[in-house]
């Protein structure tokens, strides 16, 4: 499995979502422009004393991270996807996009071909979920939904 934060605002929510990858031997993408090193004490301190399990590649854009990496099957998980990402099977070689904190993903992103899923919440209530949240239950859906088989293989 794989993540991809696309432009990501917030040290704290991408040094939280790099231990959750550390976790699940999950690696992490990070899609320029973002407002803050990764040396930052803010991602450090959230990431803990982890990041040396996480591979993490950072791209200047993703247009550059796409012409790479489109031949893989990418999710984008936006509040406003039609299918919840509970109601099919996510194999161990997704891709899961997640866009900026405020305002998501950009049409070019979702317009590259990648399907759009949701995580459900109870109508009228929030706008959205926290972000490292959001990674984290799709992450551990995807293994559930395989088992677990990946955090045992040796």
């Amino acid at each position: 499995m794989e993540i991809v934060l696309y432009q990501p605002l917030i040290p704290q929510n991408v040094g939280a979502i790099a231990r959750t990858c550390a976790a699940t031997g999950s690696k992490l993408h990070l899609i320029k422009p973002f407002p803050f090193e990764l040396t930052d004490r803010a991602v450090k301190r959230a990431g803990l004393d982890y990041w040396h399990l996480v591979e993490v590649q950072v791209w200047e854009n993703w247009f550059e991270y796409w012409s790479k990496n489109s031949f893989k099957p990418h999710y984008a998980i936006e509040t406003g996807g039609s299918k919840s990402i509970f109601d099919l099977y996510l194999g161990l070689d997704s891709v899961f996009i997640f866009g900026k904190e405020t305002t998501g993903l950009d049409e070019n992103v979702l317009k590259s071909g990648v399907k759009i899923l949701t995580i459900p919440t109870k109508p009228g209530t929030v706008r959205s979920l926290n972000l490292s949240n959001c990674v984290a239950i799709t992450l551990y859906e995807t293994l559930r939904k395989n088992n677990f088989q990946s955090l045992f293989d040796i």
